[in-house]
């Protein structure tokens, strides 16, 4: 399996979030990705970077006013006479509007964001841009002929939709890999997302497609973020009614449901007749996790990786949370293992 990786995903630093009424460090950190790549390496799997991606291209996926903010907004900032990180205070709820984007810079982050947990930081574009070029490489390389490749994204990205970030996302990594499949030939291709936290901006943004289909595994939204999506009946409009499907865990579910859910997931995937899967890998379902609502053991991830590989089609993988440090490395290696064999 050919890895794809920037190390431009360091310049994402360096801010901090809003989490339960106290402001503190981002638990989504740079040594995520760096314990990963330690790990693939040592393991033995090719690492290369990835080809540089225009703004332009992530117009098939994302707004251009929602892009042009993102690659802006930190230097506005600066050129205001402020520093550090930007959080949002205020965001269009209920009985507010959401047709008019405020020509102020506060209004304007609030009405692209969707929580106070996602700073942007001086060098958030770099990192956003190259981890989307990362997934869109990796689905090159997959269209091209390869079985499968790992998207080493950072920032993750399935929480960010055609025009909101949050959620620790700002592209949305696994979107623009499915999009950038069917630019090239795929009639149809499935987005798995089996991240703890459900993937809210992949399933607004194929919501009414009937060419990408969203199938998600996630801790139940009655308790757990983002809370406001991910539930059962939710199943797509228009063209992509049918072509979303949620299944929600109840908080710290552990291998068994998780199990009999993944497998409902698949057999889904596999009616829809993909020709490519795209995977959203979150570890963030490991039981050490410090913000998961899932209790899975490490023994766990490379039965996960077999079941993936077991559906027999052109896979990309692409990184997506898990914030128990220590522990991410091995976690993510017993997935791509448990695939590598799975696919034997």
């Amino acid at each position: 399996m050919r890895v794809v990786h920037s190390p431009l995903h360091a310049r994402h630093q360096g801010g901090k979030e809003l989490h339960r009424g106290e402001l503190v460090p981002c638990f989504e950190s740079p040594a995520r990705a760096e314990l990963i790549l330690e790990a693939v390496r040592r393991a033995g799997f090719e690492v290369s970077e990835p080809r540089a991606l225009s703004a332009q291209e992530l117009l098939g996926v994302h707004d251009a006013g929602f892009v042009d903010f993102l690659r802006t907004a930190h230097a506005e900032w600066r050129a205001a006479g402020k520093e550090g990180f930007m959080i949002p205070s205020a965001f269009p709820a209920r009985g507010l509007r959401q047709d008019r984007v405020p020509a102020g810079l506060n209004g304007r982050m609030g009405f692209y964001c969707f929580d106070p947990g996602t700073p942007i930081v001086e060098g958030t574009w770099d990192a956003a841009l190259a981890a989307a070029g990362c997934a869109v490489t990796a689905a090159e390389l997959v269209a091209e002929g390869a079985p499968s490749a790992y998207a080493l994204c950072r920032p993750p990205g399935h929480h960010a939709g055609h025009a909101v970030y949050g959620g620790y996302c700002f592209l949305n990594n696994a979107a623009l890999a499915a999009q950038r499949l069917r630019e090239l030939g795929l009639a149809r291709v499935a987005v798995l997302d089996v991240d703890a936290h459900h993937g809210n901006g992949t399933q607004e943004i194929f919501w009414e497609r009937a060419d990408v289909l969203y199938v998600s595994l996630h801790g139940t939204p009655e308790t757990d973020y983002p809370y406001f999506l991910g539930w059962a009946d939710e199943r797509g409009a228009g063209a992509g009614e049918g072509f979303t499907r949620n299944l929600p865990l109840p908080r710290d579910a552990r291998w068994p449901e998780y199990a009999a859910a993944l497998e409902e997931a698949l057999e889904a995937v596999g009616r829809f007749g993909a020709g490519a899967l795209v995977v959203s890998l979150g570890v963030d379902t490991f039981a050490g996790d410090p913000i998961s609502p899932i209790a899975l053991g490490a023994e766990h991830f490379p039965l996960l990786g077999a079941r993936l590989a077991s559906l027999r089609l052109p896979t990309v993988i692409v990184q997506e949370g898990g914030y128990a440090v220590a522990d991410i490395g091995g976690n993510v290696l017993g997935v791509l293992n448990g695939f590598e064999r799975g696919g034997d």
